[in-house]
Parts: structure tokens; C-alpha cells; sequence
């Protein structure tokens, strides 16, 4: 199959096409500047913008099957006020109409945990509209809504860094905002299988790991992986809000109201969907185990491989 990675030279595109090679794919991995991807010699790599149709039109025609990576960041504050709308809707809108236009039959687009046109965040309102123009699509679609990724060069655990100190710190509402973090090495392969099987076509899957989280207790796992302690001191959200709005038309600093509203909304699933891959709750990686600490905090002597 030839399969197109829009957003193939990034965290989780890397390994997707890799892993899509070694499954005897043809793989093309789209990205604004792809020359220094870390790929197999057997993956192509071409310059392109979602936000821009004429730049990407040509290179997804003919393909199999196109794979819709392509985010912001739900942690961090775009470039512009309108870099939501441009990428995440407009980007998807125009990769399904050069698929359609270019006789592309699979389609499979990541999406977010709570994606919804209705949501209270630009992240997830624009990934939910997103979701509207690929399921009211001609292509056989299937759209596939993680909770956070973790891994190496993952921003979630970076995230966690930027906004406390070891030690003694401060998390709005005490970091009570669940996750259900699921590592790339075990995300992968999933979304591999969707191009791989037909009966995935038509389907959202809600994805997440194996066990829930806080942002404390991520905070916590973080530091303990450095031999480090902290402790959590409880910021009420309304103040954290407040300030980081106060923040937010700063362009150096990376959190703004967007991100404050994020922190009031649990990443979880009701029903985690890892089954229709064949997949166990109990095979996949926690975060503890993926920064060699056990649940006690302490530091182990391995972590997995990606």
C-alpha cells in the first residue's frame, strides 16, 4: 500500500512511518521541512503545508491511504490567535479534498480525547470540527482520539517541568487534572493496524494507557525519575486562570487562557478501546515504568526501548 504520513517527520510520525516500512508499506512523509528526519533510507520525504493546498495537492494524489498527524501542541500557545483554525481545520480540509480529489481511499485521522466542535478550548473545538469534514468525507475514514502521548521527545512530561521546580511547587487546583497517558511505542502499532484491516474503516477509537494520572502525580514521577523529591502546593484554579490569561498576550511565554481552561478538563476514557486492537490494558507501558520508577518512587534500572 502506499500510504502518505502528513506530519511524518514529528514525534509520533517518525516512528509511524518506520513502522509502516518495515511492514513492507511504500511510505512518503509529508512535513513543512522533512530534511532532517530521523527515517528509514526506504521512506520518501517531501516538503509540504497542510494549511496550503497547492503545496500538498500533487504529493497525496495517487496514494493508498493518507495519515493526518498534523497538531498543535494542546499544552502550548500557538504562534497566532488563528493557528488553531488554520492548521487543525483548515489542514484537515484540505488534505480530504486532495485525497478525494486525488483518488485516495483511506483516510485516518488523529484526533484528541474530547475533541468536540462545541469545546470549551480552541484545541479540542478545532479538532472536533476537523472530525466533521473527515466523517462527512467519500473517503473510508477512521478517526483515532488518544490521551496524552508520552515518550521520548514527547511534550507532556517537558510540560510538567516548565510549569513547577523540584522540591516545593505550586500546580493550579493541586494538579488534579487526570490523564490517561499512553506511550508512542505502544500507540504506534495501533494506528499501523488501522491501514492494515479493513473492519477499522468508519470507526472513532477512544485511545489511552493503562493507568490514570494526575498532573501531581506525573510531577511526581518526573522528579523521582531524577532522584529528586517534591512537594504539591495547591494553587486554586481560579487564580491560576487569572494568570495565565494575565499572560497570555505575551509571545515568549509558552502557557496562556487556553491552556488554563485545559487544566479543568480530565484526558480520560469511559471505555478504553485498545481491545478492537487485540490489546491488553495490562501489556501496555505506564508512565512509572516508561521513567524507571516504581510505585513505591523509586528509581528502577530499565525502561523500555521505543
Amino acid at each position: 500500500m502506499k500510504i502518505l504520513v502528513a506530519g511524518g517527520t514529528g514525534f509520533i510520525g517518525t516512528p509511524l512511518c518506520t513502522e509502516l516500512h518495515e511492514r513492507g508499506h511504500e511510505v512518503t512523509a509529508l512535513s513543512r521541512d522533512p530534511s532532517n528526519a530521523d527515517l528509514p533510507a526506504g521512506v520518501d520525504r517531501v516538503a509540504g503545508d497542510v494549511s496550503a493546498y497547492d503545496s500538498i495537492a500533487e504529493t497525496v494524489a495517487g496514494h493508498d491511504a493518507v495519515v493526518n498527524l498534523v497538531s498543535l501542541s494542546p499544552l502550548y500557545q500557538p504562534p497566532d490567535e488563528d493557528a488553531h483554525e488554520r492548521v487543525h481545520l483548515g489542514g484537515t480540509a484540505n488534505l480530504v479534498r486532495a485525497a478525494e480529489d486525488g483518488g485516495v481511499d483511506r483516510f485516518l485521522q488523529m484526533s484528541a480525547l474530547g475533541a468536540d466542535p462545541d469545546a470549551d478550548t480552541e484545541f479540542l473545538r478545532t479538532k472536533g470540527a476537523a472530525e466533521d469534514v473527515v466523517t462527512e468525507s467519500r473517503l473510508a475514514w477512521t478517526i483515532v482520539r488518544p490521551s496524552v502521548v508520552f515518550g521520548d521527545g514527547a511534550e507532556f512530561l517537558e510540560f510538567t517541568k516548565q510549569l513547577t521546580t523540584p522540591y516545593v511547587t505550586g500546580l493550579p487546583g493541586g494538579g488534579k487534572t487526570r490523564f490517561q497517558p499512553i506511550w508512542v511505542g505502544d500507540l504506534v502499532p495501533m494506528l499501523a493496524d488501522v491501514l492494515d484491516d479493513d473492519t477499522h474503516v468508519g470507526e472513532t477509537y477512544e485511545i489511552a494507557g493503562p493507568q490514570i494520572v494526575t498532573l501531581a502525580d506525573a510531577t511526581e514521577l518526573s522528579y523521582a525519575a531524577e532522584g529528586k523529591s517534591v512537594s504539591i502546593v495547591s494553587i486554586p484554579m481560579s487564580l491560576a486562570k487569572f494568570g495565565l490569561s494575565a499572560i497570555d498576550p505575551v509571545p515568549f511565554l509558552p502557557f496562556g487562557a487556553d491552556q488554563a481552561r485545559s487544566l479543568e478538563i480530565n484526558n480520560t476514557v469511559v471505555t478504553n478501546d485498545v481491545s478492537a486492537f487485540g490489546v491488553s490494558e495490562d501489556e501496555l507501558t505506564t508512565l512509572g515504568s516508561y521513567l524507571g520508577v516504581d510505585a513505591a518512587g523509586r528509581r528502577q534500572a530499565s525502561r523500555p526501548s521505543p
